[in-house]
């Protein structure tokens, strides 16, 4: 077998290593420990060689290593596209989970080679970890924001290990894998150049320090965590309506009795929050209007279900809408004489006339708003002709939290929010004791999508020390403690409700205050490494 055919196996190796360490398959996360290393062994071979046009052997290298494991991890997505609009459509749209992260994981590998033509590996290997902390970091910040693969995540399912996220967040988690596979792969190298045993013993001390150090820490913290007593009771509703025809099987108005329903089942006298799905009060589209709300009958038999009970809540996903004079925001379009704006929303209603709207503010690209709206407007007609978004739904800027009657404040994330640690960190600074997190994974059917997306709310509960009560529409519904155990769950398709006294926290954690500092510093050394190859690009090309 030649060099070449060699490179690739390596690099599919590398995919197939991320895939099985990956959530939502148990006890495989340590994997990642090792899971770059035989792409790191590729890209030296190559460097190494007489071969030409070596950047773009390496860009493919990465480029295919990235594709083959975000398409192995996230198959589900084109599930759910192909459901809902014609598969060109669905097709173009998973080019962005798919193909776009693996040509940026490409685009970083390439900028590392780079370095490495120009300077000794340990300032290009550093470079390495900073260009793939900014591609991430780009990743969760544009108009084709797509987290989900941020390789912090891949411990979501051994969260005892990572206990310590409530300082970093997950790109310490990118970090922390990342500087072990060098390290492993410097040991390997070692062997191979035939170093002396001195050097190698260094570099072994070195990756073992890393690997007990913060895991040693983390099972220490894990198991010594203890929350202070402050409890509330919540239930978490999951009326496992099918998504693909929501108004076609059932009414709105029997949605709504199924979910009293399933909350009278579970529910005591001092329940608080009564917790129900994305778009669980629902209504044929475009939504209930935000502003004429308490003056429609389901607000009226929401009230009525309340009554018994002091100081009941329900925290529930709706579809809204407001009606304006003029445009008053990019995604308000034309509605008879007026303008309206339809909001993704969740709503609180209480033992009150008083409501508290919310507007979900992380959109998915190409279904809840159209990328880069301004500069590619001229494609809004091809995604409406294919049954695609053409203006979005309106969003808000930031989160805001719910505050009941007695003073609790809730964290209203709606599904794909829960994905950015950041944002949902902004809750808590603004008062939140608690996560709620209400989505409606039934969109991707039986697959691994659900489970992954349930295991990331781990990282939300270690992050903030905070309970997360989860409310799906068909599965997974849960509740998670502050240290991220999963204390009850509920199966896959099938109503259910669940009740659960929570710790209510009102500390905040080292992230929380300080944020994805991980990622500044390394979107800031990415930059300055770039400066510095474009200034020395006309230096030597020998790989040291």
């Amino acid at each position: 077998m030649n060099k070449s055919a060699q490179n690739y196996l390596l690099a599919l190796l590398s995919a197939f290593l991320l895939w099985l360490a990956w959530p939502p398959i148990p006890y495989t996360a340590p994997l990642l420990w090792i899971a770059f290393v035989p792409l790191l062994l590729a890209l030296e071979s190559v460097m190494r060689s007489d071969a030409p046009k070596k950047g773009t052997k390496v860009f493919f290298l990465g480029g295919l290593m990235g594709l083959v494991w975000n398409t192995a991890s996230i198959y589900w997505v084109f599930n759910a596209m192909n459901a809902v609009m014609p598969v060109y459509v669905a097709a173009l749209v998973s080019i962005i989970p798919f193909g776009l992260s693996a040509v940026l994981m490409g685009f970083a590998i390439r900028l590392y080679y780079q370095l490495r033509k120009r300077y000794p590996i340990g300032l290009a290997l550093i470079g390495l970890v900073c260009f793939w902390v900014a591609y991430e970091y780009l990743h969760q910040s544009w108009d084709l924001a797509f987290p989900w693969m941020t390789l912090g995540n891949g411990f979501a399912n051994a969260h005892q290990l990572i206990q310590w996220y409530e300082h970093t967040g997950v790109y310490g988690g990118t970090v922390w894998i990342w500087a072990i596979n060098i390290f492993v792969f410097l040991v390997v190298l070692s062997i191979k150049d035939g170093f002396p045993h001195a050097h190698r013993n260094k570099l072994a001390m070195a990756l073992l320090a890393l690997v007990l150090i913060p895991t040693a820490w983390s099972l220490y913290r894990y198991f010594t965590y203890e929350e202070h007593s402050n409890p509330s009771s919540v239930v978490v509703v999951q009326p496992n309506v099918d998504p693909y025809g929501k108004f076609t099987f059932i009414t709105p108005e029997e949605q709504l009795d199924n979910l009293i329903r399933l909350s009278e089942s579970v529910a005591q006298p001092n329940t608080e929050f009564f917790i129900w799905p994305e778009t669980a009060i629902a209504s044929p589209p475009p939504g209930y209007d935000e502003d004429t709300f308490l003056q429609h009958s389901a607000f009226r038999k929401v009230q009525q279900f309340l009554a018994p009970y002091r100081n009941g809540n329900i925290l529930s996903g709706i579809e809204s809408y407001r009606l304006f004079d003029e445009q008053a925001s990019p995604t308000a379009r034309k509605w008879g004489d007026a303008y309206i704006d339809v909001f993704n929303a969740a709503v609180l209603i209480e033992n009150s006339p008083k409501l508290q709207f919310y507007h979900k503010s992380k959109l998915v690209a190409g279904v809840e708003q159209f990328p880069f709206g301004g500069a590619l407007a001229f494609m809004k007609p091809l995604f409406s002709a294919f049954g695609g978004t053409t203006g979005g739904y309106g969003r808000q800027n930031e989160p805001s939290v719910f505050y009941a009657q007695s003073g609790i404040g809730a964290a209203p994330v709606i599904c794909y929010e829960s994905i950015w640690g950041d944002y949902v960190a902004q809750y808590v600074k603004q008062g939140a004791q608690f996560i709620a997190v209400i989505t409606n994974d039934g969109w991707w059917g039986n697959t691994a999508g659900k489970d992954q997306h349930l295991a990331y709310a781990k990282l939300r509960a270690i992050e903030t020390r905070r309970w997360v009560a989860r409310s799906a529409n068909t599965g997974i519904s849960a509740f998670i403690n502050q240290r991220g155990d999963v204390v009850q769950r509920t199966g896959w398709w099938e109503p259910a409700a669940l009740i659960q006294d929570i710790n209510l926290n009102e500390e905040i954690t080292p992230y929380v205050k300080t944020g994805d500092y991980f990622a500044f510093a390394g979107c800031a050394g990415g930059l300055a490494l770039s400066i510095l190859l474009l200034l020395s690009f006309k230096k030597g090309k020998k790989i040291r």
